[in-house]
């Protein structure tokens, strides 16, 4: 069985990882998805397995009023679930692979760890009473964007409360959590549905990353922080990647755009969009014609600049022997001017019309050392 030509069954779909994944298999070429959501009919079940391939078995409950519906919904379902696979194979010969989701919380002595592990072993034996290809991936917690806040998830809940300036409780500081990202999940639950083999086999999610409650709160507080100071973390990769994805994805549609500083004076204005720690910052300025800008020099900071609109002229000369150096550009034509470190230089709009610049600098600029001397060309 191949993705690309495939009928899946999610049961679940409406939940966290359900959403998730049924936006991505609909991204898929040749696939098609049925849902089985809270509410279905189970006696469904058995007609719905005949139209399709495999199932991905999402449905459970984690944080129900009443204990009984664990067993309802994580061991009862699946066993229903398990059975009907198994008459449609003494019907028809035909295997349905199922792919079910499962919790670290097997390994725990309570209610919910122990009706998943009941459904596991629901499932095992439906792989080895007819050798149906069956994958257990036990979750740790996860988390990502369209998780339920204040439900089962301390990272929505942290998300939701913070970006909205509400308070989050925090019990013990020192508390150590497990935790998976969405599109992670989502990966191994394609993985798995790839090629499944005959019998039992698990699957895990990875990276896998541990945080205390401490840092998971600091962390998302520096988010929100970065609206205030301008300056990011390194949001790029990693924990922290997933993490700030799943922040920004808490935030309320009024908290979807936010002002910054303009500095404005007689040449135009000045904007500084974005700090980091360590690589610097972007700024935009613009410039009314005839305006010339600049007219420094720096011994180490080194500077990007990018005409967005207008035409330009820089100017530079070095500072020891004096040599000239000049050239022109505009923004019908992307080019990066770079300064250089021991050269004054300018920028001077000769066009007609106002002139946009984008700039980087390698260094977020410190007034108490700015390394900038003025020094006119």
């Amino acid at each position: 069985m191949a993705l690309s030509d495939c009928r899946i069954l999610v049961t679940g779909a409406n939940g966290f990882i359900g959403k998730n994944l049924v936006i991505r298999l609909n991204e898929l070429v040749n696939v098609s998805v049925t849902s089985f959501v809270r509410g279905d009919d189970t006696a469904f079940l058995p007609y719905l397995l005949t139209k399709i391939d495999c199932v991905v078995h999402l449905a459970g409950e984690n944080r129900p009023l009443d204990e009984s519906a664990f067993s309802d919904s994580n061991t009862v379902l699946t066993s229903i679930l398990c059975s009907a696979i198994e008459k449609e194979y003494a019907a028809t010969g035909r295997h349905i692979p199922l792919v079910f989701t499962s919790s670290i919380q097997v390994e725990c002595d309570n209610p919910y760890g122990r009706s998943k592990l009941a459904a596991e072993r629901a499932v095992h034996l439906l792989s080895k009473t007819i050798g149906n290809p069956c994958i257990i991936l036990r979750l740790p917690g996860v988390f990502g964007k369209w998780c339920k806040p204040d439900y089962n998830s301390v990272v929505a809940t942290f998300c939701h409360n913070i970006a909205r300036d509400l308070p989050i409780q925090i019990n013990d500081s020192a508390t150590v959590l497990r935790l998976v990202y969405i599109d992670d999940v989502v990966d191994a639950l394609l993985s798995a549905l790839d090629y499944p083999v005959p019998g039992l086999s698990t699957a895990t999610v990875t990276p896998e990353y541990t945080v205390t409650l401490g840092e998971l709160a600091e962390q998302i507080r520096a988010f929100a922080y970065i609206r205030t100071t301008l300056i990011s973390g390194r949001v790029g990769t990693g924990f922290v990647r997933a993490l700030y994805a799943t922040y920004v994805s808490y935030l309320p549609i009024e908290r979807f755009s936010y002002q910054i500083s303009q500095f404005k004076d007689s040449r135009g204005v000045f904007v500084e969009m974005l700090k980091t720690s360590d690589s610097g910052q972007f700024s935009y300025f613009t410039a009314y014609p005839g305006v010339t800008r600049g007219g420094h020099y720096h011994h180490t900071k080194t500077e990007k600049f990018l005409v967005i609109k207008g035409e330009a002229r820089f100017r530079f000369r070095q500072m020891h022997t004096g040599e000239m150096h000049e050239l022109v550009t505009s923004g019908s034509k992307a080019e990066i001017v770079e300064t250089v470190p021991g050269w004054t230089h300018d920028i001077t709009n000769i066009g007609n019309d106002e002139m946009v610049v984008m700039l980087w600098a390698n260094e977020v600029f410190d007034r108490s050392k700015p390394d900038t001397y003025a020094c006119p060309l």
